[in-house]
């Protein structure tokens, strides 16, 4: 296991130099997207039109959650931020190259069509400790912009700068290894399946 303080945008080679156990630091934008973006997302890319705000930018770090915001005279404050469970985004993993996405953080991991597009295109999945809002949100610097506050709080796109974020836990590499699967194929054998 390594330990890497990255900066995003982040790069198919900061990408693939990762593995599984690594530890990870992150310093740059990172841009929320929950269930409705993805959907609104794919829409939008479905009738050939152009995604607006972050989402769209090589390198991107995409962080499956709902932020509580506050909002403070003319600016947004973040109170907490905390990853949502990322398999329901699991049918979406097509988007991930299409978005120019290298590193997707969230928790409980993602499947086997994730799995094979992180191979293919160059990317990671970063667990992020559930439980833990308020200590994620230390690290949360700035908010650059949202995007479709019309889908409430939790489910706009916020656009996010972030310093050493983390410890971050990569669960998923770009070389066809997951940590879930390991712990799954471990449990069946504990328990003689």
């Amino acid at each position: 296991m390594a330990e890497y303080k990255l900066t995003v945008p982040l790069t198919e080679e900061d990408a693939r130099k990762l593995r599984i156990g690594d530890i990870v630091y992150l310093t740059g934008e990172v841009f929320t997207a929950r269930d409705m973006a993805h959907l609104r997302v794919r829409s939008l890319l479905d009738k050939g039109e152009l995604v607006p705000g972050p989402p769209m930018r090589e390198g991107g770090v995409l962080f499956h959650a709902g932020p509580v915001m506050v909002k403070e005279e003319n600016a947004w404050k973040l109170m907490a931020i905390g990853p949502t469970t990322s398999m329901r985004m699991e049918p979406h993993s097509g988007l991930i190259p299409k978005l120019g996405v290298r590193a997707v953080v969230g928790k409980g991991g993602m499947g086997g069509s994730s799995l094979a597009m992180f191979k293919e295109w160059g990317a990671v999945y970063l667990a992020a400790a559930p439980g833990c809002a308020v200590k994620h949100a230390q690290a949360f610097k700035e908010v650059k912009s949202v995007d479709w506050l019309d889908m409430g709080m939790p489910e706009a796109v916020w656009d996010f700068r972030v310093e050493d974020w983390g410890p971050l836990v990569v669960a998923m590499d770009s070389h066809g290894n997951s940590i879930y699967d390991i712990i799954a194929e471990r449990a069946r054998k504990a328990l003689g399946y």
